[in-house]
């Protein structure tokens, strides 16, 4: 039986729009709405969906870099979003996040060793005498040398300062990372050396992870369950060969079709899908997709679709099931 680690329920994450001279809110953009989901310790579980879809706010909402609306997260059973600021300090270390762009995540002013190295001293994790010997053990894990520890992040390539980014997250010991689209900024060849760095850290310290990432052939890769999100919402979840071998939802379809395959001789047809995304700001009532969505009957322009369980461990929300 597997280990519950995290769990969200009903999540909602709403910015207010403000607007005229004396700001007042007009109206909400949506970036999350409504979400579920549970995360098993030593667990990977894949969010995707295109860009806006609300994957980072989710992230950032579980971590508590921003205030929920409504809903609840909680670790290990404790619920995130109720603790006071001293309270939830103790409980940082074993929840760390690992930043999309690895130019912008890093403080140009502090050498890699100061980097990694200020949480420790910072959480009081170790002694200052103790930080230099736990930031090299960390640099040697995530492929980094010795002499780095003195260097400043412009002296890196991307693919090195995202190394030091999973460093910085993995010298704190924690239980659960979220890895918001690690390597969507790096090459290709490098892409696969930071995935399997992140494999290889799981496997030693257990670690669970979110992964939030656009490219399913990513996901497909490092994941075991797998959540598709539209608009704010989350329309399809299935472990990852549930996902891949059966996609239920029409979305699902369009972009799993656009995944290129490295075989030439096998043809797929390509589902190309109509029309722009939806503002969050006024998503269209009934289905949030029917304005995209090939298989559109009037029943997805009125009413919204249950999320329900199809398979065993397989949920989608649409009407044609």
């Amino acid at each position: 039986m597997a280990e519950e680690l995290l769990k969200v329920e009903n999540l909602k994450k709403y910015f207010p729009i403000k607007s005229g001279l004396l700001q007042k809110t007009t109206g909400n953009v949506k970036a999350v709405d409504d979400i579920s989901f549970i995360i098993n310790k030593g667990e990977t579980f894949g969010l995707v969906g295109e860009s806006g879809c609300g994957k980072s706010t989710t992230g950032r909402t579980i971590l508590r870099l921003h205030e929920k609306t409504e809903g609840n997260v909680e670790f290990k059973g404790i619920k995130i979003h109720d603790l006071k600021r001293e309270e939830l300090r103790k409980l940082r270390p074993k929840m760390q996040m690992i930043f999309q762009d690895p130019y912008s995540s890093l403080n140009p002013r502090m050498t890699v060793g100061q980097i990694i190295g200020e949480a420790l001293i910072e959480h009081k994790l170790v002694s200052k005498l103790d930080a230099k010997d736990k930031v090299l053990e960390v640099m040697d894990l995530c492929g980094l040398a010795p002499y780095h520890i003195k260097r400043y992040p412009h002296e890196f390539s991307g693919g090195q300062r995202q190394r030091i980014g999973i460093a910085r997250a993995l010298a704190l010991n924690p239980e659960f990372i979220v890895a918001d689209e690690p390597v969507s900024a790096l090459d290709v060849s490098i892409q696969s050396q930071i995935i399997n760095l992140l494999i290889e850290s799981q496997e030693k310290y257990e670690l669970s992870y979110l992964f939030i990432s656009h490219d399913l052939s990513v996901v497909k890769h490092i994941c075991h369950k797998v959540g598709v999100m539209y608009l704010g919402s989350l329309i399809e979840f299935a472990d990852k060969d549930g996902l891949y071998k059966n996609p239920l939802h029409p979305y699902t379809k369009a972009l799993l079709s656009a995944v290129p395959i490295p075989d030439p001789t096998i043809k797929r047809e390509r589902i190309i899908l109509k029309g722009d995304i939806p503002s969050p700001a006024n998503p269209p009532k009934g289905c949030k997709f029917h304005t995209r969505c090939p298989y559109a009957k009037p029943i997805c322009r009125e009413a919204v679709p249950i999320y329900k369980k199809v398979d065993s461990n397989h949920y989608v929300a649409c009407h044609l099931y």
